[in-house]
Formats: C-alpha cells, sequence, structure tokens
C-alpha cells in the first residue's frame, strides 16, 4: 500500500475554484476529530513562516466548524486526502504531532529500544505459533450464526493457504504498519452449476497502534484499519461468460469472504504478542532481601527505526517501603553507532545502586578464620610488624578477628569503559585478650574503598564479578592502643580486603540483578557495554 506524505505547496490552482492558492495535501481521514486537525494546524504554522496567502489559509482550515456547514471556511479537514492513499497516514501523523506536543516524559530509570529485529521475530512467531491463517480457511465453510450466505456459491471452502510473508514499518508517533502477503484458493459450486475454484494473492494491512494499558499498565498493540488488497485473482469459470458478469461476481464473493475471513487474523497474532508482555511489571526478587519491577512510565514512544520504553522501576525493600531512585543527573541518552533495526537495553548506574542497596547487610562480614589465603596468620603478632604498639598491649601472640560494616549504600559508577562499586563503611579488628572472654576491640578504622566490576549475564540475570580497584582513604575512629598511624596499614588493610573480603562480595552479588522480562527475551546473548553512566545491553536473537 503506498504511503501518503503530508505535502505543503503554493501556488497551485484549487480543482474546480479556478483560483491559485495555497494548496494543503494533507490526507485527513472523516474519522479524524477536529481537535486533531487543530494541533496539526498550530504545530504548522509555529514551525514555519509562510506566506500571507498561506498563513490565510491556515486560518480558515482551523476556523472550519463542520465539513457541512457552507462558507465556515476555505475547507473541512476531512476533505483533504494525499494522492493514492485512503487518508490512513496523515492521522497517523496528527496523532503523532498531537502526543508530541501534549504528553511530557518524565525522567526514566531505564530505557529500552525495540528495533525491526525483534519486532519481526515476535510477529513472525506469533503468526506461526497461532496457525491462525490455517485456522480461519478451517473456519471458513462453517455456517456462521447471522452470517448470510453468498449468492451465487455454496459449499464454500478456503484451501491451500500459502506460508505469510510479514512486512512490517514503523509509523512514527503510533506504532507498526503491518502487511501479511499471502494466498489461497476458494473453492465452491458456482450458480453455473459445476465446480468452481478462485485463486487469490492478497495482502492484509493493518496499522497496529502500541499502547499503555490503563488497566494492567503494560504495552499493548491494537489493530485498526484492516484492509485486504487483492494482488491477484484467477479462476475457472468459463472465459466464454461475460467479463462483467464474472467481475462482478467476483468481486462480490471475494469483498464478502476475505475481509471477514483474513482481518480477525491480525487480531489474533497481535494477542499472541501481547501475552509476551504480560510478565513486564511483576516484582522479581533480589536475593531475600527485596524486589524490583519495571513499571511503564507512558505510552511507548514510536520514531522511523525504533519502539522506546520508559522504565521507572520500583526497588522495593522487604516489608518496607520502595527506595527511592537517586538523580541521575544528566538524561539518559543511548550512545550512537548501532546497527540498523537492532535493540537495546540502557540500565543507568543509579539503577543499579538502587538495587545493591538492598544487598547493603549482606556486606557485612565478621572473619574469624586464622588463615586466609596468601596472607600471613592472621594474629597480633602479624599485626605488630605494622603497628609496634599492638605489642605492648599484646605481648603473646594472640589470633585476630575482623568485622566489616557497610555504612552507606553501595554505589556504581561508570565512564565510558569502566565500572566502580564504592562502599564506605568500617573494619574492626578484635583480639581476645583473656580466655573465655569476648574479643577486645584493638581499633575501629572507617574505609572507603573502590571495586571493578565487571558485566555479565546468567540465567536472564546481570551478573557483576568485581576486584579491587584501590582503598581510598583509611582514618582511626577509635583504638585501645593508643594513638598510631594509620596510613601504616594501608598494605595490610589493602592484601586483606583482596584475599578475605572481595571474595564474600562476589558471593552475595551472585544472587544476579533482575532484567526486564519482556516477549521472551534471552538476555545471555546480549552484548555488554559500558558507556557514560549507564551500561548497555546490545540485545540479539538466537
Amino acid at each position: 500500500m503506498p504511503m501518503g506524505k503530508l505535502r505543503l505547496t503554493e501556488g497551485n490552482e484549487l480543482p474546480g475554484r479556478g483560483s491559485r492558492g495555497p494548496v494543503f495535501n494533507l490526507g485527513v481521514p472523516q474519522s479524524l476529530g477536529r481537535g486533531q486537525c487543530l494541533c496539526l494546524l498550530n504545530w504548522l504554522e509555529s514551525k514555519a513562516s509562510w506566506t500571507p496567502e498561506t498563513s490565510r489559509g491556515l486560518n480558515l482550515l482551523r476556523d472550519r466548524r463542520s465539513p457541512r456547514e457552507p462558507g465556515s471556511g476555505l475547507v473541512g479537514c476531512t476533505q483533504f486526502r494525499p494522492l493514492g492513499t485512503g487518508g490512513a497516514m496523515l492521522r497517523i501523523l496528527c496523532l503523532a504531532l498531537c502526543s508530541l506536543l501534549t504528553h511530557a516524559r518524565a525522567d526514566p530509570g531505564a530505557l529500552l529500544r525495540l528495533g525491526m529485529d525483534i519486532m519481526n521475530r515476535e510477529v513472525q512467531s506469533a503468526m506461526d505459533e497461532s496457525h491462525i491463517l490455517e485456522k480461519m480457511a478451517a473456519e471458513a465453510g462453517k455456517k456462521q450464526p447471522g452470517m448470510k450466505p453468498i449468492k451465487g456459491i455454496t459449499n464454500l471452502k478456503v484451501k491451500d493457504v500459502q506460508l505469510p510473508v510479514i512486512t512490517l514499518n514503523f509509523v512514527p508517533g503510533v506504532g507498526i504498519f503491518q502487511c501479511v502477503s499471502t494466498g489461497m484458493t476458494i473453492t465452491g459450486k458456482s450458480f453455473m452449476g459445476g465446480n468452481m475454484e478462485i485463486i487469490v494473492a492478497l495482502n492484509i494491512t493493518a496499522t497496529n497502534q502500541l499502547l499503555r494499558d490503563e488497566e494492567t499498565g503494560l504495552p499493548v498493540f491494537k489493530s485498526e484499519g484492516c484492509e485486504v488488497i487483492l494482488v491477484s485473482v484467477k479462476t475457472n469459470l468459463p472465459s466464454n461468460m461475460l467479463p462483467k458478469v464474472v467481475n462482478k461476481f467476483l468481486d462480490s464473493t471475494l469483498h464478502k469472504v476475505l475481509p471477514g475471513l483474513m482481518c480477525p487474523a491480525i487480531d489474533a497474532v497481535l494477542v499472541y504478542v501481547n501475552r509476551k508482555w504480560t510478565n513486564l511489571s511483576d516484582p522479581m526478587p533480589v536475593g531475600q532481601m527485596g524486589t524490583i519491577k519495571y513499571v511503564l512510565t507512558s505510552t511507548p514512544a514510536t520514531t522511523a527505526s525504533y519502539i522506546q520504553l520508559d522504565f521507572s522501576p520500583v526497588v522495593q525493600q522487604q516489608n518496607s517501603k520502595p527506595i527511592k531512585l537517586a538523580d541521575a543527573g544528566e538524561a539518559l541518552v543511548f550512545p550512537k553507532g548501532h546497527a540498523e533495526g537492532s535493540s537495546q537495553l540502557l540500565l543507568p548506574d543509579t539503577l543499579l545502586s538502587t538495587e545493591l542497596a538492598l544487598l547493603q547487610k549482606s556486606f557485612h562480614v565478621n572473619v574469624q578464620d586464622t588463615m586466609i589465603g596468601e596472607l600471613p596468620p592472621q594474629t597480633t603478632e602479624t599485626l605488630a610488624g605494622f603497628i609496634p604498639e599492638v605489642s605492648v598491649a599484646y605481648p603473646k601472640s594472640t589470633p585476630l578477628t575482623t568485622q566489616i560494616k557497610i555504612k552507606k549504600p553501595p554505589k556504581v559508577t561508570m565512564k565510558t569503559g569502566k565500572s566502580l562499586l564504592h562502599f564506605h563503611g568500617t573494619l574492626e579488628m578484635f583480639a581476645a585478650w583473656q580466655r573465655g572472654k569476648a574479643p577486645m576491640s584493638v581499633f575501629l578504622l572507617e574505609v572507603h574503598f573502590n571495586l571493578k566490576v565487571q558485566y555479565s549475564v546468567r540465567e536472564n540475570r546481570l551478573q557483576m564479578a568485581t576486584s579491587l580497584d584501590r582503598l581510598l582513604s583509611l582514618s582511626r575512629k577509635s583504638s585501645s592502643i593508643g594513638n598510631f598511624n594509620e596510613k601504616e596499614l594501608t598494605g595490610f588493610i589493602t592484601d586483606y580486603l583482596e584475599e578475605a573480603y572481595i571474595p564474600v562480595v562476589n558471593d552475595v552479588l551472585q544472587v544476579g540483578l533482575p532484567l526486564p522480562d519482556f516477549l521472551a527475551m534471552n538476555y545471555n546473548l546480549a552484548e555488554l557495554d559500558v558507556v557514560e553512566n549507564a551500561l548497555m545491553l546490545d540485545l540479539k536473537l538466537g
């Protein structure tokens, strides 16, 4: 089906008017509301400097009260149609422009771009899974309640349905224009008394609007404007019959059979696609500490290249209130340079920080082992090699236990190619100064250190593996052995964090962070890339 275009030219002759003036080739269908027309006209007038004649034409259009009221304007919106279309495309344009002008989009907590690669797969798989054309063909020969018989044909049957070829195009501001090309054979007893065959090739076209369901908050496709376009028709009716009689019979038969047979197929396919959005906003566990759910912020936005979904994730502590996402500071933007038709998910560092806040208490550790990895024995004798004051308080070698607590929520930061996890907390060492007594604190240090983060996906969850980047600060908060220079402990604490603490952090992180559950997406195939302030998943098809 040819696609209509908005064309605004000056100096052309208006048919039947005999005068030269502005011609607005807009293509608005009868169903377009006056408010939508006015929205488009106001936008047109604001975006360019028109000649006085053109501006006057826009005003006349705006002042039009009703297409049936003579003298109330130059011409009604409903009288315009772009060449070769039924006007549907400008209705789409009007809706798109009005949507852009009237809907403000909140700052998202995550972004998803669906390219044509995923949409092609989903529609094709829905068509294959539903076997809808075959089912429609099987129903065609059955008598339906309230359906009138077709004159001139009995025992109607549909067979030999061809494998459909599906073509999709994004329609900015609306959704997807869908064309299903197929063919079939219609058989029956003709008015001539013999067996009749009609072999047809056809296109089924419709615009699939992408909306946000008011009740569920989920994305939902809804079809409108379904049309069946005949590409070719062949029949075994006798060639000596009058062509006009044959054409009239075929036209009557096909127009009664095909729309009712084929158009429900579009709706049935969308039912399959819409089912795959069902789990999108369900809460998903983050370990035992809480949940996250991806809530759609607004109606999905469609451009000429992709559909974009803005999410406002809700991170909920177990039996507590949601954790507010930190202000990102900068707008979340997809990097450029993606392959045409590809799909991406963008997760800001602020979202990952909020999810990790659920695990904050899980990062607390109490290490009582004396021998840890490649470290020297964790005793007061070893510690005295860094701080002589320890040997005065503990002349005999005594085992040490260490307690680390994270006092602030963990924070993730991202710069292109590098991601860091920041920990602010305390490190306290204890020594058993007397057998049978509780260990006594030797000192309490405030620590700030960074971990380098490597990302991967396993079982459709985001995995994080860390290694120590560096110890940023070390300050003494209390001490039972008197004053000492805590900087002397930098090497000792750095080694301790690497050998004793980082493995604990990585164990905690194995719970994984849930990713949006939509369209049966397999994230395990995604390519991950750390970009400015966000992690990008380039989604791949299996």
